[in-house]
């Protein structure tokens, strides 16, 4: 009866589906990185970004021998090579904060990225944005404006590289919203790990050192939640439009807050406070808002 219940429920409202999966794909993420986190003092982030993509293809081996070549057969490679191309250099930007940033703060540059989506949805899905969606991205970058406090008369630059992943980001999953029109999240997810991972190797390469057997432990947990991760995210963006899934993110603040707080004793100043309170705001009022076809 439940299973019948959760079923009517999601099939009248993709957006909740949907929603629930972001919340999850955005929990899976805070796990990885509290995993690049602590490693990243040990392990360059070009190296940590080339296991967590080769790791996650070799994790993906069993789906492709169970359902054969046809699984992965697509006419949108140019799209999955896109989609990898720029979600590899996110990745880069996002652990690289990880690192150097308390966890609560490169979360929350990270979800500057849907305030990038309706505008890039707009410009290549046709998506049209909403009053209240353009207002939400005022505000939104009006909170990033505290975060960055130029007030200050320096910028970290851990800070910058958030937030042009965040942008890439935002581009790397209205991608995901172009393929899902005919590609599966595994078929999705499986490219992105394969062309990732080669990629990533030639940086990887460059800075080389042979991870010992504990960290190649953590990398191996790493990749296998960034997968699920990535899993999740694909089937959300599937189910509705990129801008109104996005705010939906937001709920990795919370959970990166909690656990830097209770790992790492991080506090944050006033100024990120009210920079995730503008965020939020902007957030929750881009939840209310539509996007709607533009006619060709």
């Amino acid at each position: 009866m439940r299973v019948l219940m959760l079923s009517r429920l999601t099939s009248c409202s993709p957006i909740v589906l949907g929603a629930g999966l972001i919340l999850l794909s955005e929990l899976f993420l805070v796990l990885s990185g509290m995993v690049v986190k602590q490693i990243s003092g040990d392990v360059p982030t070009e190296i940590i970004v080339f296991f967590r993509n080769a790791l996650g293809l070799l994790l993906l081996v069993p789906w492709l021998l169970r359902n054969g070549l046809s699984a992965i057969k697509t006419q949108q490679l140019r799209y999955h090579f896109m989609r990898a191309a720029v979600g590899v250099t996110a990745m880069t930007c996002l652990y690289y904060s990880w690192g150097h940033l308390p966890l609560a703060q490169a979360a929350l540059l990270k979800q500057t990225a849907p305030f990038f989506i309706p505008l890039i949805a707009f410009f290549w899905l046709g998506e049209r944005v909403a009053i209240t969606a353009k207002i939400a991205i005022l505000i939104g970058f009006i909170g990033t404006v505290f975060v960055l406090n130029p007030q200050t008369g320096t910028l970290n630059i851990a800070v910058l590289v958030a937030l042009v992943g965040a942008m890439l980001g935002g581009l790397a999953k209205v991608t995901i919203r172009k393929m899902r029109e005919t590609e599966s999240a595994q078929r999705i997810v499986f490219y992105f790990a394969f062309f990732s991972a080669l990629l990533s190797a030639l940086p990887a390469l460059w800075v080389w050192q042979t991870p010992t057997f504990e960290q190649y432990l953590w990398l191996l947990l790493m990749a296998g939640m960034s997968t699920l991760a990535q899993l999740f995210l694909s089937k959300a963006y599937g189910l509705a439009p990129a801008g109104q899934l996005g705010p939906f993110t937001y709920g990795s603040v919370a959970f990166a807050a909690l656990m830097g707080w209770w790992l790492w004793a991080e506090t944050l100043m006033l100024n990120v406070w009210l920079g995730i309170a503008f965020i939020t705001i902007g957030g929750v009022l881009a939840m209310r808002s539509k996007q709607v076809k533009v006619p060709v």
